[in-house]
C-alpha cells in the first residue's frame, strides 16, 4: 500500500488483525482537531448561555452563588456535550463531524460511552494553562498525536473518508440468500466489531497483497460461519462469502449501488 499526501502529512495508525492483515487509519492534525475543538466550544458557550438566561433571575437575587452555578453549568454542559455526541454519533461532535473527523479505539473499532466519558472527563487538565497546551504538547510528543485523555481512554482522533461501496458487492453469485430473513436476520445481529471488520475487508479488499489478502478472508470466512451459525454455500469462496455477509449489512440495494459507505482511514 502506497502513503497519500494526507497520510504522509498527519501521520498513520496501523492495526495488525489477528489474521496478521494490516489496516491503516490516517491521523487527525493537531490544526483540524483545533477547528473541530473551537466550533465545538463556540456550541457549549451558546448552549450555557441559553441555559444560564432561564437561570438569571437567580442570579440577579444571589450574584455570588448564581456566578459559581454558572461556571458548574458550564463544565457539565461541556462534559455532557462531548461524551453525548461521541457515544451517541460514534466517535464525533457536531465539530468532529464537520471537519470530518473521528474518535476511534487504539484497535481500530468504534468507541463506547466509556472510552468518551474517559476521554472528556480529562479535558481540563489538557486545557491546562489555556487553550489545550497541555494536550497539544502532549499529542506532539506522541507518536500517535493522543492528548493525555486519548491516552487515558486509549483513542485516536483520525480522519474520515467516504468510500464507494464497489458494485460488485451484492454479485456474488449467492444474491438468494440477500431475500432470506434468517440469513438477513442474522447478519443483523452480529457484533458492532464483527460488522466493521467485514465492511473494512469488504471496502479495502483491493488494497490488500494477495497473500494477505487471502489469509484474512479464509479466516473471515470460517469465523462467519460460527458466528452465524451457517453453513457457507459450496459454490461460494471465503471471499465472496464475506462480501455477501457486508452486502446483507448494507441498507439497501439501492445504497449499495449508488451511495457510499463512511470509512476511518
Amino acid at each position: 500500500m502506497t502513503d497519500t499526501p494526507d497520510t504522509l502529512l498527519d501521520g498513520t495508525h496501523a492495526v495488525l488483525t489477528p489474521e496478521y492483515v494490516e489496516f491503516r487509519f490516517t491521523l487527525a492534525g493537531i490544526y483540524s482537531r483545533f477547528l473541530a475543538w473551537l466550533l465545538d466550544a463556540l456550541i457549549v458557550v451558546f448552549g450555557t448561555g441559553v441555559f444560564m438566561t432561564v437561570l438569571s433571575l437567580v442570579m440577579v437575587a444571589f450574584p455570588g452563588f448564581g456566578s459559581a452555578l454558572g461556571i458548574v453549568i458550564y463544565f457539565l454542559v461541556d462534559w455532557g456535550y462531548g461524551i453525548a455526541l461521541e457515544t451517541a454519533w460514534s466517535g464525533q461532535t457536531v465539530g468532529k463531524r464537520a471537519l470530518g473527523l473521528r474518535v476511534i479505539q487504539q484497535s481500530g473499532v468504534r468507541i463506547g460511552f466509556y472510552h468518551a466519558a474517559l476521554r472528556n472527563l480529562a479535558r481540563p487538565v489538557d486545557r491546562l494553562p489555556l487553550l489545550y497546551l497541555v494536550g497539544g504538547v502532549t499529542a506532539l510528543l506522541s507518536g500517535s498525536q493522543q492528548r493525555l485523555g486519548d491516552m487515558l481512554a486509549g483513542t485516536i482522533v483520525v480522519r474520515e473518508r467516504r468510500l464507494k461501496a464497489p458494485s460488485a458487492l451484492g454479485a456474488t453469485g449467492g444474491e438468494g440468500l440477500l431475500t432470506d430473513p434468517l440469513f438477513v436476520s442474522r447478519v443483523k445481529r452480529l457484533s458492532a466489531e464483527a460488522r466493521e471488520l467485514v465492511l473494512s475487508a469488504a471496502l479495502r479488499r483491493e488494497e490488500l497483497r494477495m497473500e494477505a489478502r487471502l489469509r484474512l478472508f479464509s479466516a473471515l470466512g470460517t469465523k462467519l460461519q460460527e458466528l452465524l451459525a451457517m453453513e457457507k454455500p459450496a459454490h461460494l469462496s471465503d471471499e465472496k462469502w464475506t462480501l455477501l455477509v457486508a452486502a446483507a449489512l448494507l441498507p439497501s440495494p439501492s445504497a449499495q449501488a449508488g451511495g457510499r459507505v463512511r470509512g476511518a482511514a
